[in-house]
């Protein structure tokens, strides 16, 4: 009796359940969900109708079609390897590696069947073409210069595609053996000199610094000459201003002084037990003395 009572309901109530079902298929067809690393690029007819970004996007179920579907994520190409002339006729092989990301993919979809092979076939040339324009001094000192040049050269070659290069990168500039001795035979001739320079650079300081030196010591020299001088010079002015000032008596005064002076040096002499002294000496002693003691 349930059975039939169930049946009967279906059968009238059929269209409305397909309906629903159908409902439910086209909203399930219409809702598509986008990763956030990705996008997916949408066919009508088998022509280009719009790209969906990251999220929740609706489509028209049974026309429209997802084509593709493109990673943003950023990508390095195999590092590679390729032979180049430098302006200076050496060979070297130049290792390199791009990273790029797709921005635009209907583009990288539509005019470009394999986007890393003509990405790394772009870039070998350009390498080759730029290591034609550099020495190999430059090559090695300007690195950073050459790898900015190529990255803006390979996104102006790529701008059609759709992609965007967000570093370029030189690994390794490798030489033959040849060339790798000869360069080592030139450093080791350029540090020879450098050694012979710094040498004589150190020689030749240490002349300036004993010239300096003995200017110094010269002109410290005449420095106390000069200070002696004007000692003996204010001195000398001195016993002129005392004898101006009290006449011959005290230049007489002066040298008894002295004289008795110079009698008690030698007689305290431990090395003399005898002392000879002229009569013309003893005449002088003797009338300091009595000047002395007539001062006194």
């Amino acid at each position: 009796m349930n059975n039939d009572v169930i049946m009967d309901l279906l059968s009238s109530n059929l269209i409305y359940i397909l309906l629903a079902l159908l409902i439910i298929l086209v909203i399930y067809k219409s809702i598509k969900i986008v990763p956030q690393s990705e996008q997916h690029v949408v066919e009508r007819f088998g022509r280009l109708h719009s790209v969906l970004g990251p999220g929740i996007n609706m489509i028209v179920p049974f026309l429209d079609k997802i084509a593709h579907k493109i990673s943003i994520l950023e990508r390095q190409l195999p590092t590679a390897s390729q032979d180049a002339i430098t302006k200076d006729n050496v060979l070297v092989q130049v290792d390199s590696s791009v990273f790029y990301r797709i921005v635009q993919p209907e583009k990288t979809v539509y005019r470009i069947r394999d986007i890393d092979g003509a990405i790394a076939t772009t870039v070998a040339g350009i390498v080759r073409a730029e290591m034609g324009k550099m020495d190999l001094d430059e090559v090695q000192s300007n690195r950073s210069q050459l790898i900015g040049t190529i990255k803006n050269t390979v996104e102006d070659a790529v701008d059609n595609w759709g992609i965007e290069v967000t570093r370029a990168e030189i690994l390794d500039v490798n030489l033959d053996q040849a060339t790798r001795d000869a360069m080592l035979q030139q450093l080791n001739a350029e540090r020879a000199r450098r050694a012979h320079v710094t040498e004589a650079e150190g020689r030749k300081r240490a002349v300036e610094l004993n010239a300096d030196a003995e200017l110094y010591a010269a002109e410290q020299t005449a420095k106390a000459r000069r200070i002696s001088s004007d000692a003996e010079a204010y001195a000398t002015s001195v016993v002129a201003r005392a004898i101006a000032d009290n006449g011959l008596e005290a230049a007489q005064y002066q040298v008894a002084l002295k004289q008795v002076e110079a009698l008690n040096a030698l007689g305290a002499s431990p090395s003399s037990s005898t002392i000879l002294v002229p009569a013309s000496a003893l005449e002088a002693f003797g009338n300091a003395f009595s000047m002395l003691k007539g001062k006194a």
